[in-house]
């Protein structure tokens, strides 16, 4: 039987950090309102306590979430948990998300602290959430360069404080994959009441492997995703949502699945960056205007006789019309062809050739050819369709 992996989705709050990404109270309830309806399985809100604003918008969306639960961030700090309780209070379903410094380096320059100190910390913010709500996330923030013998206590700890997910942030994105399949594991054989609650990953993509280390821990036993649509988040971002959800619906050898409808991801995409006003960049990945373009006549010829050729999933699987064919001067005479005869011209081998030339030496001039310009090349050489 497939695993559910259970996503949990930082969009409104760790996103949200990005510099000019700000929402306004409207604009979080319109995304979270779609996040519900995408499948998400946790919607993170906000930090109650960090303004005003973001109380109510935490409030805000309490109140319209009607599927997933709302999630309200605190620091292991009481008067933050009281906050976040108050602000959930509308909640079907709330958690309140608390933690603290788990590495050395935090503990020691952030914290000015030490492990047994922060243990204690960690263990009494999640009893004091437990007094508000049933279900309370512990994050470990820095878990990727925290001391693993120590992690361990302190997954054991709060776990038995009554933790129902353990966060793992790799907060600085430094891990590989192979490393974090190996801490995950240690937990998953070293922690004794492990079982009791839901190993949870949240990485950052400093060195681009926000989205291979969410699989990696998945792959040794976590059963939580922390995911942004987009990616975007704090410095280089956090994980994405379309990538992590499209490659646990791709490799069906990994035996897990999200409740996530997919073919919502390219609109709700368009959204966000609309929205947040944050470009997509092109070559993103899943839901970039390149995704499913061609331009290489190799792969246009390719792609033209069988689509899975190159393309590992449908565009109508993420919610895109269909793919494209982009005519340059890289594109070969199959998909010429295959777009002239999209535009009603039926032409033989002796024309194609002939068109070809004068395509090449158009497509070097202008980069780009669309279908405007093969039209008016097809009239200036009184080929008509």
């Amino acid at each position: 039987m497939s695993d559910k992996i259970y996503v949990f989705d930082t969009t409104l709050r760790d996103g949200e950090q990005v510099p000019g990404c700000q929402l306004n109270i409207e604009e979080k309830v319109m995304i979270a309102k779609k996040l519900d309806e995408l499948g998400v399985d946790i919607i993170e809100a906000g930090f109650p306590v960090s303004s005003p604003g973001d109380f109510k918008s935490v409030q805000a969306v309490s109140a319209v979430v009607q599927n997933a639960t709302v999630c309200g961030l605190t620091r292991a700090v009481k008067n933050d948990i009281e906050v976040a309780a108050e602000a959930l209070k509308g909640a079907k379903r709330p958690r309140i998300h608390t933690g603290i410094g788990s590495s050395d380096i935090h503990i020691k320059y952030k914290f000015n602290s030490n492990r047994d100190e922060i243990l204690e910390r960690g263990v009494e913010a999640v009893k004091y959430a437990k007094r508000f709500v049933e279900d309370v996330e512990f994050y470990a923030e820095d878990a990727g360069r925290a001391d693993i013998e120590f992690l361990a206590r302190l997954t054991e700890a709060v776990i038995k404080a009554g933790a129902t997910v353990v966060n793992l942030p790799d907060t600085t994105g430094y891990l590989l994959p192979t490393t974090m399949f190996e801490r995950v594991s240690y937990l998953m054989n070293n922690v004794p009441n492990v079982d009791k609650a839901v190993l949870s990953m949240h990485n950052h993509n400093d060195l681009g492997m926000a989205t291979a280390n969410t699989i990696a821990g998945v792959q040794a036993g976590a059963r939580q995703v922390e995911v942004t649509i987009n990616g975007i988040g704090e410095r280089a971002g956090n994980t994405s949502l379309e990538e992590v959800a499209m490659t646990l619906k791709v490799h069906k050898e990994l035996n897990c699945y999200t409740d996530i409808k997919s073919e919502m991801l390219y609109p709700l995409s368009r959204l966000i960056s609309e929205t947040m006003r944050m470009p997509v960049q092109a070559n993103k990945a899943v839901v970039g205007r390149n995704a499913f373009a061609h331009s290489s006549g190799i792969h246009q010829d390719g792609f033209l006789k069988h689509a899975e050729n190159y393309e590992i999933m449908t565009p109508q699987s993420v919610g895109v019309d269909k793919s494209d064919i982009v005519l340059t001067a890289r594109s070969g005479r199959h998909a010429l062809k295959h777009r002239l005869e999209v535009l009603g011209f039926k032409l033989d081998k002796i024309e194609i050739d002939e068109v070809y030339k004068n395509f090449l030496e158009l497509a070097d001039r202008i980069k780009e050819v669309n279908d405007k310009d093969l039209v008016t090349l097809m009239k200036e050489m009184e080929l008509v369709a």
